[in-house]
């Protein structure tokens, strides 16, 4: 089972199993063809649909679709987030980030940010060659750069702090 909420708005139960598609426990009937890889054609008492898929974000587990022209956003869910949810554990991804230490002994060649940056989750933040090869460092979080502990040219130990985050 699915539950779908379009543009914040509207929500809706899809289950589907070996006798079709259901929304809202009525069974769903309609006639698809597929156009190509991101469009279907869809016949539906007796209306034509053009339905394309415009974007995918699985991580988000949100999808844009255009549907004859008008477009839409839909938040998927299924029964596995709804148990993380009861659980407790589907904020785990929010969890509050203070510093960045260094992974490995190494010397700072470039700070590529500034105190006060806001930086979102895999943006790079400095260089740090170790054992003769450069490594990007990159956020791990979305982030507010409070203060950098570090500057280039810096010798670095395993495990020292390089930027503490608001």
């Amino acid at each position: 089972m699915f539950k779908i909420k379009v543009n914040d708005k509207y929500a809706f139960e899809v289950q589907t199993d070996k006798s079709g598609i259901s929304i809202n426990a009525k069974t769903f009937s309609a006639d698809t063809h597929q156009v190509n890889e991101r469009t279907i054609h869809v016949l539906h008492q007796n209306k034509s649909y053009l339905v394309e898929i415009v974007e995918v974000n699985k991580a988000d587990k949100t999808c844009i679709i255009k549907v004859n022209s008008n477009t839409y956003k839909l938040n998927i869910k299924d029964q596995f987030d709804d148990l993380l949810h009861q659980l407790g554990l589907d904020n785990l991804n929010s969890i509050k980030i203070s510093d960045l230490k260094a992974p490995m002994p190494g010397l700072v060649l470039k700070i590529l940010v500034s105190e006060g940056d806001e930086v979102k989750k895999g943006d790079n933040l400095l260089v740090l060659e170790a054992m003769k090869m450069e490594n990007i460092i990159k956020s791990p979080a979305d982030v507010t750069i409070k203060s950098i502990k570090v500057k280039a040219t810096d010798k670095l130990e395993k495990n020292q702090v390089m930027i503490l985050f608001e």
